[in-house]
């Protein structure tokens, strides 16, 4: 069998989930004279890169970060010839870490781009092994989660996305005990759906709230209703669970990806926003009622146009509402300054930042709320 993708991705899938980084490192010792490999995985916060192979090890630095951001292959000489690579590890789109390997060959760009691929292999096989094992969860962690986190983070969708006419990602903070903030995404045929969620109350009931209208929705996505019939789905197995005790502000978009044409049903507290070489406006929706606050409440569509280049942000209250200590909230003026140091990054790096710049405005007052945040950029054209 030659030694091709094909073979790294059937090596892969021989492979038990928990064993895929032994396996593949001991694949590039024997075929591509390596030294040294390491699985770096990205932690639930998007700080730190963490090892998998050597856990005691140290975690990656600023060419590691480099690599993970830029998502482009870093190349150094080594002093006796041979070459250190930092390969990210990515799936349409998601950022899962970086590859690092220290290989006897000399620099050649037929290497790069052969250990890329195989870099691909590799995530796609990581990310698929998520559902068997523990230990890529266990090395993500920095500290135990609350069960409430521990609920949130396997309801995500994932962290970033990639389409021929998008880019989206989300982040959600603080990433180990959270109280019901929350956002999902699907992506079929021509159709984006976007929701962004913020659950009433805190701890485990508000994460267990968002959980039931979270998967009240999917299920009516996955039979084929439309955003319309999905809010109402969700509403009516909120109230009929809480009597209107509870409910969940939602913010739904179907996103037409032929045309940048938006259709949403605005359901409570998350706002969006659409950025445009600096400028910043904010989405005006007609407010409907959050869903689960009264029996058989209906909802209407409303529309909106995306244009090649627009970014498109959505905040849930956590970030547009937070008024840490009594100060002005955070949506009045400081979000827009935010949002605009994110003009040249990407969508990935750009919901990190936003919400550094929160955490920087929270000083040392703890957070009293999730804060999430998606940004999806239209592109130009089709890649």
């Amino acid at each position: 069998m030659s030694d091709g993708p094909a073979s790294v991705g059937a090596l892969l899938r021989a492979t038990p989930p928990d064993r895929l980084p032994e396996v593949f490192a001991e694949h590039l010792h024997t075929r591509y004279a390596a030294d040294s490999v390491e699985v770096l995985l990205s932690d639930l916060s998007r700080s730190v890169l963490r090892p998998v192979l050597d856990p005691e090890g140290p975690a990656g630095g600023p060419l590691e970060q480099r690599c993970f951001g830029s998502q482009q292959p870093v190349v150094e000489p080594r002093a006796d010839g041979g070459t250190r690579l930092l390969l990210p590890l990515t799936v349409w789109g998601d950022r899962l870490g970086v590859l690092r390997i220290e290989t006897r060959l000399e620099p050649a760009r037929e290497l790069t781009a052969e250990l890329t691929t195989f870099a691909g292999e590799l995530a796609l096989a990581l990310r698929t092994a998520d559902r068997d094992t523990d230990r890529y969860h266990q090395v993500r962690r920095k500290q135990r989660l609350t069960m409430a986190a521990e609920l949130q983070w396997d309801l995500l969708p994932g962290r970033s996305l990639d389409g021929e006419r998008f880019r989206l990602a989300g982040a959600l903070e603080p990433a180990y005990a959270v109280y019901g903030d929350h956002y999902d995404w699907a992506v079929t045929g021509d159709r984006l759906t976007l929701t962004v969620l913020n659950g009433h109350g805190d701890g485990l009931e508000a994460t267990l709230l968002t959980t039931m209208a979270v998967n009240a929705m999917r299920n009516a996505r996955r039979s084929g209703a439309n955003i319309v019939e999905q809010a109402e789905l969700a509403s009516d197995a909120v109230y009929a669970r809480h009597g209107g005790n509870a409910h969940v502000a939602t913010l739904l978009l179907e996103i037409d990806l032929s045309t940048g044409s938006v259709e949403a049903v605005d359901a409570g507290s998350p706002r969006a926003m659409i950025a445009k070489a600096g400028e910043i406006r904010q989405i005006t929706l007609e407010q409907q009622l959050p869903l689960g606050m009264f029996g058989d409440t209906r909802y209407e569509i409303q529309k909106f146009q995306l244009e090649p280049g627009d970014r498109l942000l959505v905040v849930s209250d956590g970030v547009h509402a937070a008024a840490p200590g009594g100060r002005p909230q955070y949506g009045a003026s400081s979000l827009l300054t935010g949002l605009r140091r994110t003009r040249l990054q990407p969508p990935s790096e750009a919901v990190g930042t936003v919400l550094r710049a929160l955490r920087e405005y929270h000083a040392d007052i703890d957070p009293d709320d999730d804060a999430v945040i998606v940004c999806l950029d239209w592109l130009d054209q089709p890649e």
